[in-house]
């Protein structure tokens, strides 16, 4: 493979800046720039050298290079990180002349790709590794590191080990098909197998749910009657004035969304238009729109402003009743566990529940599936582990069962990477930054 550099860090000026180097000649690349009192090429792996990058007698910078050897690096290769300050002109002059020496450009995605050919990750875990860099709460960082760390390959790769078994039991009847009486596989133990496989499926199947959320954000849908605080709510919640806020009923004619972290937890906020009865169209789908928050959403903020909530809200997640503007209202007046002022910012309470609800909801699966790639595979996987389940109960022949459990055990493959393409490699990895 070619020798690839890429600046790592983010566009930018800053402190410092990281360009990684990596493949077979990355070392001699680097140390023909590099200056200091011992060559990158005696240098012991796991060490850091200090010095300069020279070049027909110009100094660029001082720099420190990591230097990391095969197989002992992320990507598996020789490679040197070059940490040099952060200037624009630094970085771009530096990457121009490691390709001048023999370097090429990294693609996007390129160094986590060279470290899944090498088996220094499976495809599930050079997923997480975008999932990291893209974290924005500490909920999405935890569950990444979870990923990469091999939460869902390892559960998936044990339930693909204990079917290979069984799999290669009946290609083994097939073999000798001739002799009807041999019977490779205990169909009893391998109906208690698919059903203990199909539960295992099932559950990551509805962890996908909270795993997506917790990944772009835990939907919160605010609903309730005009008028009763929704857009003051939102705008308390985020501290800044987001949704237009007016004593005319029908102000929120559309969904507004935004996102807010609470305890280390993302939320996607939907404040809503006023539900009542109109005759106005624009108003009317506004509604509409609301209703749909409300069935998406996982978890529903139900405002009222007098202790009173007369709709019913079709819904699938958590519905929370809070009741709003009790700075109008005598102490007396209310009876509710939620009750707060959105207009004084008194809300501290909703602001426990809501994290107390998102990570009730998280704690229902110790692996959590949050890539859409990964549940559509699981899905497939799903659907033919359940027509093992009705063939072995059909009595059908070990040929039929035999396509079914290849069926499962290849959509189980894709989600590690066992088993994949050139095509579906290059569309993961070209959403990746270039330098990672």
């Amino acid at each position: 493979m070619q020798t690839i550099c890429a600046i790592s860090t983010p566009y930018g000026t800053g402190g410092i800046a990281v360009l990684r180097v990596s493949g077979e000649d990355a070392i001699r690349i680097v140390d023909s720039l590099f200056v200091g009192r011992v060559a990158l090429a005696d240098t012991s792996a796991n060490t850091v050298r200090h010095g300069r990058i020279e070049r027909g007698g110009e100094t660029l910078d001082d720099v420190l290079c990591s230097v990391f050897r095969a197989p002992h690096s992320f990507t598996g290769e020789d490679t040197v990180e070059i940490a040099c300050h952060g200037s624009l002109y630094i970085q771009q002059t530096l990457l121009q002349w490691l390709v001048d020496v023999g370097a090429h450009m990294a693609q996007p995605g390129e160094f986590t790709r060279r470290a899944f050919l090498n088996g220094k990750m499976d495809l599930a875990q050079a997923e997480a590794v975008a999932d990291l860099i893209a974290a924005q709460s500490k909920a999405e960082k935890d569950l990444a590191i979870s990923q990469l760390r091999g939460s869902v390959s390892n559960e998936l790769n044990s339930l693909r080990e204990r079917l290979l078994h069984f799999t290669s039991l009946i290609e083994l009847e097939l073999d000798f098909a001739d002799h009807e009486e041999l019977e490779f596989a205990d169909r009893t133990e391998l109906t208690d197998l698919a059903g203990g496989i199909e539960q295992k499926l099932s559950a990551l199947m509805t962890s996908f749910r909270t795993g997506n959320a917790i990944r772009n954000g835990i939907p919160v849908a605010i609903i309730g009657a005009p008028n009763v605080g929704k857009s003051t709510l939102l705008n308390a919640l985020l501290g800044e004035q987001r949704a237009i806020v007016s004593d005319i009923q029908g102000t929120t004619r559309d969904t507004i969304e935004d996102t807010l972290v609470l305890d280390g937890i993302l939320f996607r906020l939907i404040d809503t238009a006023g539900l009542r009865e109109s005759q106005d169209a624009l108003e009317n789908m506004g509604m509409e729109r609301s209703r749909i928050a409300a069935q998406q959403a996982q978890i529903i903020i139900y405002l009222s402003e007098n202790g009173q909530w007369p709709m019913d809200i079709v819904h699938s997640g958590t519905l929370i009743r809070v009741l709003n503007k009790i700075d109008q209202l005598p102490l007396t007046n209310y009876q509710s566990p939620i009750a707060i002022s959105a207009k004084n910012g008194e809300i501290e309470l909703l602001r426990q529940e809501l994290v107390r609800v998102a990570r009730a909801g998280m704690q229902t699966t110790a692996v959590m599936l949050s890539n859409a790639r990964h549940y559509e595979a699981v899905s497939r996987a799903h659907e033919a582990i359940v027509r093992v389940q009705q063939g072995l109960a059909d009595g059908l022949s070990g040929e039929l069962l035999s396509m079914d459990l290849q069926d499962c055990l290849a959509a189980l493959g894709e989600v590690t990477g066992q088993i994949t393409n050139q095509e579906v490699l290059s569309n993961i990895f070209s959403k990746f930054c270039i330098g990672k």
